[in-house]
């Protein structure tokens, strides 16, 4: 009797693993409620939806986490990270895609895929012992059903967090006699980003627009649910202290503005393009909880924006994960059911790359249990190994927080140079990345690299 994986969620997480299952020769059926219910969040149906970014953050192999997490899923043959290159958009030194063109990317390959059956349907109720192997990968947006089963099957109160998400804009709306090409310290081509300038008056009137501004208002049971810090609403930041924009995701430092280079900028707000035609440009770090009207008024008093014309307005939505160190094992799967696996953000891993990655292992993991061979974890040493750890078992599950990928999930390695004195920075970074791979590889070699 042929053994399939039923996958919950066709997000990036479980659209990664039915992949990375259904190339191994394994049954695998996708179970996705959009678009028969949809969410507060999605505007579409279409598998793989980047809901707020378009950005997969740094593609910097050597010198960054992130950028080493892109690099090991490409050597996993991630669909994700096929489809993400195939509709990469302009960024800097970063990853970002033209997002319409990249989920439709990644639908298409599973529609087309021998092994891959997609069903459109809501589940609503943890599957029992009828299903060989079940991934759960409904990601920060469980539909209440669900999370309810969830939180019965584990006898655990699902922590939550605010995600909000950052408005975009029509490129032919915005004034260029005011706004500008570059990319900080002229990074990538050195014109990747649309930046907007602002002079210490304009700045301080936007902060106490800002403040002052209307929001949407919390549900009772919404009220103390905290926000994850590395997405926090720019309002929220604001609110933190006056100068946290300017020294945050509106910081003026390596940009220059060549409608006016006389002219002391106290602030920038910084665009990045969003889709492949360059028509869309969403605003870096402008996640908001602002009423739509008042992001209108608002964001329209920024030099550049006076006639912007937004695509896509911000929202706030609640996100839910539970508590993986104490719930899973080291093969993601929860404990006391022998065939339930968690992946992506539900698992408490936070961000898409991050998401992607804890997909990809849970499909190679239930593969190697459905085909009845022994399931080996990648490295520690390795990015994917890094934020396993930290999710399993790494983390103290009493203070749980999302975490994104980063060096200190890493073990130390003590690097020197011939003198025998022990580097930093970049040096460090680039022999934490070539151990990281090189570990990787032997993984992949013993593991049926595809």
């Amino acid at each position: 009797m042929t053994k399939t994986l039923h996958i919950i969620g066709g997000g990036l997480a479980g659209s990664e693993a039915a992949w990375q299952a259904a190339q191994r020769g394994i049954k695998v059926v996708l179970h996705e409620m959009r678009p028969v219910r949809p969410t507060d969040a999605h505007h579409t149906g279409t598998l793989a939806e980047l809901v707020c970014s378009n950005s997969l953050r740094s593609d910097d192999a050597q010198h960054n986490a992130v950028g080493l997490m892109h690099e090991e899923m490409r050597r996993c043959g991630s669909l994700i990270m096929r489809s993400a290159d195939e509709h990469a958009v302009p960024a800097g030194g970063a990853l970002a895609v033209d997002r319409d063109g990249f989920a439709t990317a990644v639908q298409s390959a599973l529609e087309a895929h021998e092994n891959v059956e997609i069903v459109r349907e809501e589940i609503t109720d943890i599957p029992g012992e009828e299903w060989d192997q079940v991934i759960i990968a409904t990601g920060p947006l469980t539909s209440e059903p669900l999370a309810n089963a969830i939180k019965a099957l584990t006898d655990e109160d699902s922590l939550h967090f605010f995600d909000a998400i950052a408005p975009i804009i029509d490129k032919e709306s915005i004034d260029f006699s005011k706004a500008w090409f570059q990319s900080r310290y002229d990074k990538g081509d050195g014109s990747d980003y649309i930046n907007l300038g602002m002079t210490r008056e304009q700045y301080d009137q936007f902060i106490d627009d800002l403040i002052a501004g209307d929001k949407m208002e919390f549900k009772e049971w919404e009220k103390n649910t905290p926000y994850f810090e590395a997405c926090l609403p720019i309002e929220v930041m604001a609110e933190r202290g006056r100068e946290t924009l300017a020294f945050g995701p509106m910081k003026p430092v390596g940009l220059t503005n060549p409608n006016d280079p006389d002219t002391k900028l106290a602030a920038v707000v910084q665009l990045r393009q969003d889709n492949k035609l360059g028509t869309l440009y969403n605003m870096v770090g402008f996640q908001t909880k602002l009423k739509h009207g008042e992001q209108v008024r608002i964001f329209k008093t920024i030099p550049g924006l006076e006639n912007a014309n937004f695509a896509r307005l911000g929202g706030i939505h609640r996100n839910t994960f539970i508590n993986s160190p104490r719930l899973l094992n080291d093969t993601l799967k929860l404990k006391g059911r022998n065939n339930i696996r968690f992946a992506g953000q539900v698992t408490g891993c936070e961000g898409y790359v991050e998401s992607t990655a804890v997909g990809l292992m849970a499909g190679r993991f239930a593969t190697a249990e459905l085909s009845d061979q022994e399931i080996s974890t990648p490295p520690q040493v390795s990015a994917l190994g890094g934020i396993l750890n930290h999710i399993t078992g790494g983390a103290d599950a009493l203070t749980f927080q999302p975490m994104n990928i980063n060096f200190g999930l890493l073990p130390p390695m003590d690097v020197r140079n011939e003198r025998g004195k022990r580097v930093k920075g970049k040096e460090k970074k680039a022999a934490v990345t070539a151990r990281a791979l090189k570990a990787l590889d032997e993984w992949l070699e013993k593991t049926d690299r595809v």
